[in-house]
């Protein structure tokens, strides 16, 4: 019998199976589905600092789900077409999986898209460990359910390849130091050492604080006989944006899977492709050429064209594919505790003085006053926080998660630590707590680092890519 037991030890819950032999291939099984995760029209779009109702639906919303059987384990890769999620949203999600479909919690990774033209499933207490789900947040933990306990309907014998494609010209480190006298006070009254989106093309621009990582990763899964299954991916670009006012969009995350079917006749394939774009270490990269910006283009189109680019890419790459039938899965999932970001009493008397003078009005304050308020509710949050981090084992590739806006020098560094490879890692997964950038980046200032932005101790990248390296380690054994 499988019994999972809850360990807590050196400030680390994790998860142990008990009598389970170390894991063995078997031959691969697989099943893909997609849920509409699609809100209703009038709910609140987020993405920037002041969210607006939405108006329209340009494209649904969906969770894309693939599930993998070796005979021995299962493990469930879902896609979210969402900024982020309360990570009690994945607690529940994943409740319902085990609950319906036998597949443990632990082997069950969920991520969001990082859309910025979506509605909230965070919730209105973002800073608490827990919180009761609203309806939106309950809608969603159901649908992903339903999506892999379809996806497991759909098992049939399968064979799963791994395999990269590079795409560099659509990624870009946003974060630039600049000419001395010319960087802007942060919305404390202080001045950062770089600056997130600096005036494109200015001449007071000096370099980029951080490198890019232009590898797309991916795992393509087919039947014995060739019949495509799904493609699971990941791609550290941010965003594209670039959408109609009000609108819901799943954005380039979403055209990519849709260009991918296409470019291989599978719109009418039954049962249905799926495609999956994951985001990957992209807290510090969007599609903004700074130094030679582009010219203006009309809504959607640079969406597309970044979307079909990257498609047409990864279709080239899958031809040179190994695929392999009997295959090793297996798992890890730890939630150390990390601090919380320690708000100082100055900082927190500066809040106070600054919200007693903002207006009323919410919609009309300035950054300083968005940050005051996020000041005063950091300050509320708990000393530490269970962070969940988890691995996955597909074959011989690591694919690592965090619950947050990671860094790329993070996702190059599990690359090059993983004790499995090929590895990567994958963002905004099980949660949202906000930016991770480095330490050394903490030290820059900018955007990413602001009290509120990032919610975590200076240390909290160094001790989460350690777990995450040691769960590698667990896993080649």
């Amino acid at each position: 019998m499988r019994i999972l037991f809850p360990l807590i030890a050196a400030g680390v819950l994790s998860w142990t199976v008990s009598a389970e032999a170390a894991a063995k291939p078997g031959p691969l099984k697989a099943g893909a589905a997609t849920s509409n995760i699609t809100p209703a029209l009038g709910g609140n779009i987020i993405g920037g600092f002041k969210p607006a109702p939405s108006k329209h639906i340009h494209d649904e919303l969906h969770a894309r789900c693939l599930v993998l059987d070796n005979g021995e384990k299962r493990l469930a890769l879902v896609v979210c077409d969402l900024l982020g999620m309360h990570r009690s949203v994945s607690d529940e999600a994943r409740r319902l999986i085990q609950a319906e479909t036998g597949i443990p919690r632990e082997n069950v990774l969920i991520s969001g898209t990082h859309t910025h033209s979506a509605c909230s499933a965070l919730g209105e207490t973002r800073y608490k460990n827990e919180q009761v789900l609203d309806d939106y947040q309950k809608f969603v933990a159901r649908r992903i359910a339903d999506g892999v306990r379809r996806s497991v309907n759909l098992l049939r014998p399968a064979e799963i390849a791994y395999g990269t494609a590079e795409a560099p010209e659509h990624v870009f480190n946003r974060r630039w130091s600049m000419r001395p006298g010319t960087m802007p006070p942060n919305p404390f009254g202080g001045i950062d050492l770089v600056k997130m989106n600096p005036p494109a093309g200015s001449p007071n621009l000096v370099e980029p604080a951080g490198p890019v990582d232009p590898v797309v990763s991916f795992l393509s899964v087919r039947e014995l006989d060739g019949k495509p299954i799904a493609l699971y991916a990941a791609y550290s670009l941010h965003y594209v944006g670039g959408v109609g006012d009000g609108d819901i969009s799943a954005d380039y995350f979403a055209v990519f899977c849709e260009e991918l079917t296409r470019l291989q006749n599978l719109d009418h394939q039954s049962p249905a492709y799926v495609a999956l774009l994951a985001n990957g270490t992209s807290g510090d990269i969007n599609n903004i050429s700074f130094k030679v910006p582009r010219p203006g283009k009309p809504k959607y189109e640079q969406m597309r064209f970044v979307a079909t680019d990257v498609a047409q890419k990864v279709q080239a790459a899958l031809k040179d594919l190994k695929y392999n039938k009997d295959v090793v899965l297996d798992a890890r999932f730890r939630e150390p505790l990390i601090g919380s970001r320690k708000v100082t009493e100055e900082q927190l008397a500066w809040a106070k003085k600054t919200l007693d003078a903002a207006p009323k009005d919410r919609a009309t304050w300035d950054l300083s006053a968005i940050y005051a308020d996020r000041t005063q509710h950091l300050a509320q949050a708990a000393e530490t926080v269970p962070t969940p981090l988890q691995v996955l084992r597909i074959d011989s590739v690591a694919i690592g998660s965090m619950p947050a806006e990671v860094f790329v020098e993070i996702g190059l560094e599990f690359k090059d630590r993983s004790a499995l490879k090929p590895a990567f890692l994958v963002s905004i997964a099980h949660g949202y707590f906000g930016y991770l950038p480095t330490p050394r980046h903490l030290d820059l200032g900018g955007y990413e680092t602001w009290l509120g932005t990032n919610r975590l101790e200076r240390e909290a990248s160094v001790k989460m890519l350690n777990h995450l390296v040691e769960m590698t380690k667990e896993l080649a054994e």
